[in-house]
């Protein structure tokens, strides 16, 4: 079990393979983002990209790339999103129903901001709060998917059943990704890596 996250190999090894595979995956997948920018443009009247502050390797932040999804509630300013949040519109929904919406994030991974396998990127306040061993999380790359992602592929689903979303995402769901994210780094493993690509891709 590694305490002190990737070895120089295993860093270099999976970087290799995200330079790659997010080139490729730009070259067959960029029509399909051009496409939905333009239509979420003229449906939302605004830009089809959508970027956000997250928490990067070592704590440093970047702004991860999506098709936007959701408009904009004054009075709605959560982070927490749910199956029956009014913020996500209804072309938004078949986006994030089919993954399109993430397929931008395909730059970042070639920009080095994420990796295709790891925790994912959370917003300021979560990640960069992490204590003690905890922070070995951010000694890797965010991901695109991961155990924590597949564990909780139906995440919205989950919370939109709570009473309280926020309060079960900060005291059950949160901590288990916790525990999920520092098993990945502390037991990692390239060919895990691979299998969280193909359960990723085959929707298991």
């Amino acid at each position: 079990m590694n305490k002190e996250g990737l070895s120089i190999a295993d860093n270099a090894l999976k970087r290799i393979f995200d330079i790659v595979g997010s080139f490729l995956g730009l070259i067959l997948t960029w029509w399909i983002i051009i496409i939905a920018v333009i239509v979420v443009s003229i449906d939302d009247g605004k830009n089809g990209f959508f970027t956000q502050t997250r928490v990067g390797r070592n704590g440093k932040l970047f702004k991860v790339i999506k098709i936007r999804t959701m408009r904009e509630i004054p009075s709605f300013d959560t982070t927490v999103t749910t199956t029956y949040d009014p913020r996500i519109t209804y072309l938004g929904r078949l986006l994030r129903k089919t993954k399109i919406d993430e397929l931008p994030q395909l730059i970042n991974v070639f920009l080095g901001h994420m990796s295709f396998v790891g925790p994912r990127p959370d917003v300021p306040g979560f990640a960069d709060a992490l204590k003690g061993e905890d922070r070995i999380i951010l000694t890797v790359r965010p991901g695109i998917t991961g155990p924590a992602t597949l564990k909780y592929r139906n995440e919205e689903e989950i919370l939109a059943k709570q009473g309280d979303p926020e309060k079960y995402n900060a005291e059950v769901i949160y901590p288990d990704k916790v525990r999920l994210n520092r098993e990945y780094v502390e037991q990692y493993s390239f060919c895990r890596d691979i299998r969280y690509i193909l359960r990723t891709i085959l929707g298991k």
